[in-house]
């Protein structure tokens, strides 16, 4: 594969990437690129989690290599989204979701935080840094990510530690949703401070909640996501209830489960209508069903059945586990629970 296609691939349905010139320059100055996705093991793991995951795929394709980093000890930092003493069998959560979420045509490398986080040189490193970042930095950095409603000193740690993940992981390339910008920025502009080269950063939209507009898609938010476990029933009833309006993709969590999941995985979208309204009809891309969609020429409780089928179909192996495991789910928490 070319340059240019290797970049187009890695760029493709991203929001933002710092820098695209960086970008370029990497894929043709190196033939094996490593990037990673880094994801705190807090709440219930859901769909809004999997926009960045669908994304592996394209660097996938594009040749790149891999890495998930399930980063336990961020999960506490975060104002204790995750307690102490369940951070390691949360990380162990994600892990699996994540492995039964997805065909893997090659599995990631999945790496825990804490393997590596509290090493002797990264520790020194965090020092480091916290001795050149000033506090308004630090929390401009951590303000989008982290819950800062009555900042801990540990919420400022954190766009220190992610930035140094970068360096330890040994990648190229940090991939992950807009709202990191602001940490992403953070390492481009500290690493190089201590005497590491600065990475590129690659951001994904984030998911429209299921109820629409003005909020993300969160675990934290009830009715706005979708667990990758939840049952057929639960999967039909959350998609028929859900945002999805009329000709309109801004926002429009319906179309963005196409756009980050469905195709992504499945190549295609099949929508079943009578012959009356338009007949069957199979889309191979995004770009073609956005287009007919927009010209109001699919309706939204069609195109919902279709996206209801086809999410059913591809979290059958996660929905299966669960069902026989639901002690696993019981041990973090009722809100785990489908």
């Amino acid at each position: 594969m070319d340059v240019k296609k290797r970049a187009e691939l890695i760029k493709r349905g991203s929001e933002d990437i710092i820098t695209e010139e960086d970008l370029l320059r990497l894929v043709k100055e190196k033939k094996q690129i490593k990037a990673y996705w880094g994801t705190a093991p807090t709440g219930p793991f859901h769909m809004g989690h999997l926009a960045s995951l669908g994304k592996i795929f394209d660097m996938q394709k594009a040749g790149v290599k891999t890495k998930i980093l399930l980063a336990d000890i961020h999960a506490a930092l975060d104002d204790l989204k995750a307690p102490w003493d369940q951070i390691k069998e949360r990380a162990k959560y994600y892990q699996k979701c994540i492995e039964l979420s997805f065909p893997w045509d090659e599995n990631p490398e999945f790496v825990i935080g804490s393997s590596f986080q509290l090493d002797k040189n990264y520790m020194l490193d965090v020092f480091k840094i916290a001795t050149l970042a000033t506090v308004p930095r630090a929390t401009r950095a951590a303000s989008e990510v982290t819950r800062m409603k009555n900042p801990k000193v540990s919420e400022l740690i954190y766009p220190v530690m992610q930035a140094l993940d970068e360096e330890y992981l040994g990648v190229d390339m940090q991939l992950g949703g807009i709202d990191q910008r602001h940490i992403m920025a953070f390492a481009r502009e500290y690493l190089p401070k201590i005497g590491y080269r600065s990475r590129v950063e690659v951001m994904n939209p984030l998911m429209a909640s299921l109820k629409g507009p003005g909020t993300k898609m969160s675990a934290s938010i009830p009715g706005s996501h979708i667990k990758v476990y939840d049952s057929e029933k639960q999967i039909k009833e959350k998609i028929k209830s859900s945002y999805c309006p009329v000709g309109n993709l801004i926002e429009n969590p319906i179309t963005q489960l196409c756009q980050y999941i469905i195709f992504p995985v499945k190549g295609k979208l099949d929508i079943k209508r009578p012959e009356k309204f338009g007949g069957d009809i199979t889309f191979d891309s995004f770009s073609e069903l956005s287009k007919v969609y927009t010209d109001k020429k699919v309706h939204p409780l069609d195109l919902k059945n279709a996206v209801a089928y086809a999410l059913v179909d591809i979290f059958k192996k996660a929905r299966e586990y669960f069902e026989k495991n639901k002690d696993e789910l019981k041990k973090l928490g009722p809100d785990f629970l489908p």
